[in-house]
């Protein structure tokens, strides 16, 4: 079995206080893109992944999904590895969830345990086992499927000369600077604004990331995008455009300043 482990890109990310569970309350729109690990799961005598030695959650998803089953976990898993690593892109979480997917058409989990085994992985995980874009809230597992425009081009960039934080350390920094004041009130200005996205360009009017900052943004927009963020945890930024051509002259312009892609809306894997 194979499929493609789509990246993700945040649309907003607005992060509120600490929860009793030690997570923080958040609100984002995943949305699913164009680029794509590839995943191959086949029946083995034991628990393999292979092909990426960075792995650090397929193989624990799948133990999690056999234990659910009351199976031994026999599976072979090969990673063909194409989103870079702690990027804010979801890699590592999409390659869990479509691993999980695959294997579990022998298992056959009911959906609503394959969401829970999914968010003991991380809580992005159980976006991408489902389709389209999807508002996240609570500690971004409790998912609602939202209709938004599909029809624009996406640049991503990687910057060279970021140094990529930790989670943990990011939101340390957050909390910090009191980042979770107004939580209330900024929740509220997140769903109204969402709410009256009709075109692509309504799209801009989400408010910026909480988590993370870049002045790579600002270049973005100069060059045409006509809304541009920080997505996850960073360092990815994203520009959103509406021809290919602008959208293609913007990555060639930002190449100087690391990895570019150009890609569009995936609704699925």
């Amino acid at each position: 079995m194979r499929a493609s482990a789509p990246a993700k890109i945040n649309l907003g990310l607005v992060v509120g206080p600490v929860r009793a569970d030690g997570k923080h309350e958040l609100l984002t729109v995943f949305q699913r893109v164009g680029l794509a690990d590839r995943i191959d799961v086949a029946e083995a005598d034991r628990l393999t992944v292979e092909g990426f030695a960075g792995d650090t959650i397929v193989r624990t998803a799948l133990e999690l999904l056999a234990e659910r089953a009351g199976v031994a976990p026999r599976w072979r898993v090969r990673i063909e590895k194409r989103l870079p690593v702690a990027a804010g892109l979801g890699g590592g979480s999409s390659d869990a969830a479509t691993a999980l997917r695959l294997a579990n058409t022998a298992t056959q989990v009911d959906e609503d345990s394959l969401h829970e085994l999914a968010a003991r992985g991380g809580a992005d995980v159980p976006f991408f086992l489902r389709e389209g874009p999807q508002l996240g809230s609570g500690d971004g597992t409790t998912l609602e499927q939202v209709d938004l425009p599909q029809d624009f081009w996406i640049v991503l960039l990687v910057p060279s000369d970021v140094r990529k934080e930790s989670t943990a350390a990011v939101y340390s920094a957050f909390d910090a600077r009191g980042g979770a004041d107004g939580w209330g009130e900024r929740a509220a200005a997140f769903r109204a604004a969402l709410a009256a996205v009709r075109r692509p360009r309504d799209l801009a009017a989400l408010p910026a990331n909480d988590l993370a900052r870049s002045p790579l943004v600002d270049e973005l927009r100069a060059s045409g995008a006509f809304h541009a963020d920080v997505s996850g945890a960073g360092p990815t930024v994203y520009g959103l455009f509406h021809h290919r051509a602008d959208a293609d002259r913007a990555r060639k312009a930002l190449r100087r300043r690391g990895r570019t892609w150009l890609t569009a809306p995936a609704w699925y894997g």
